[in-house]
């Protein structure tokens, strides 16, 4: 694929994005989609208080734009002949990648409604967002299994083992883990956006050297558009994505990275990603285990240990004075390292 063609739809989605802003953010404040930030939270968070919410419109708005475009340059140069059954395959799964992921922002963007509305940090219910990313992620790999990925195989480059028909619900619950996983993310200033570019930026490459031109050119105008959105994003913010933009990069991100059918390589890239949930995962857990035994001894309700200060784990490094710049510089460049670990392992 043609340099020139990735660079323009980068471009392209950057401009978009970094545009949008400017007409975005000021509707959003007429409206009164603003942030509610919750007690438990650092105290100097309450500052953030009233943030516009759901800026994540401008990089779902750049990069479907531009991976569009993308696709159109690769076919205006012949790059490949939409007339053969692979390229037409490759330009399905682009649309598939784009659709499972505007879906996933759809379901972000009834959780941000509600929390503008009813101007809380509750929106829907576990259960309600289980149910609906449930149906999509069944439904995209039902979508790849039409397309010609048959294979039940879990890849992890250096061992593969056939789970069968229970490949499916391994994973669907993957999927789901992994897409949360980016929503929690979203917790500081630049965070999840730094490490979404960082991400995107390695499956455009890995996606290029295995000739997935159509998926290659989303992904990089969804790290297009990342970039775009940090410049209203970056600390002190002047919006935030929400649910919306956050669930949208996680739908994204496990989309593009399910058509390259490697998993550990999602694993790597994403090993950012994982770390935050699971740093949840344990402190939800020691918490429970602690207070159960706590109750047994003494009778008392709620009196359970914690592991970190706060979680996701960026919060235990801000609650111990990392400042929000430090997090994303920190966070970033250990994105930075496991995503070219990934690439090199592709290549």
């Amino acid at each position: 694929m043609s340099y020139w063609i990735t660079t323009a739809v980068a471009i392209i989605s950057f401009l978009i994005a970094a545009l949008t802003g400017i007409v975005l953010i000021p509707f959003l404040k007429k409206i009164h989609f603003g942030q509610t930030i919750l007690e438990i939270g650092p105290n100097w968070h309450k500052s953030k208080q009233g943030t516009p919410i759901m800026g994540g419109f401008m990089f779902i708005i750049s990069s479907i734009v531009a991976g569009v475009a993308g696709y159109m340059l690769l076919k205006s140069n012949n790059l490949f002949d939409t007339a053969e059954t692979e390229a037409w395959q490759g330009f399905v799964k682009q649309i598939s990648c784009m659709l499972f992921a505007l879906l996933f922002a759809g379901i972000g963007f009834i959780d941000d409604y509600i929390k503008a509305v009813k101007k809380q940090n509750l929106g829907l219910n576990p259960k309600q967002k289980m149910i609906m990313q449930f149906v999509l992620c069944a439904a995209f790999l039902a979508v790849l299994y039409v397309l010609g990925d048959k294979s039940t195989e879990i890849n992890l480059m250096f061992l593969k083992r056939d789970f069968g028909i229970f490949y499916y619900p391994v994973m669907i619950i993957f999927m789901i883990y992994i897409s949360n996983a980016v929503n929690l993310t979203d917790g500081v200033d630049g965070l999840c956006g730094s490490i979404t570019f960082i991400t995107m930026l390695a499956l455009s490459a890995v996606c290029g050297i295995l000739e997935m031109f159509e998926i290659s050119v989303y992904a990089i105008a969804v790290a297009g558009g990342c970039l775009g959105f940090l410049m209203w994003n970056f600390h002190p913010a002047k919006c935030f994505m929400g649910d919306t933009g956050s669930m949208y990069l996680g739908g994204a991100f496990v989309a593009i990275g399910l058509t390259t059918h490697n998993h550990l390589l999602i694993v790597l890239i994403g090993l950012i990603y994982i770390l935050e949930a699971l740093s949840v995962v344990i402190q939800v857990t020691y918490f429970k285990i602690t207070a159960r035994s706590h109750y047994k001894k003494t009778g008392e309700k709620g009196k359970g240990k914690r592991i970190f200060k706060m979680s996701p784990i960026h919060h235990h490094f801000e609650l111990s004075g990392f400042s929000e710049y430090k997090i994303v510089i920190t966070f970033s460049i250990a994105a930075l390292i496991v995503s070219v670990i990934g690439v090199i392992l592709m290549i």
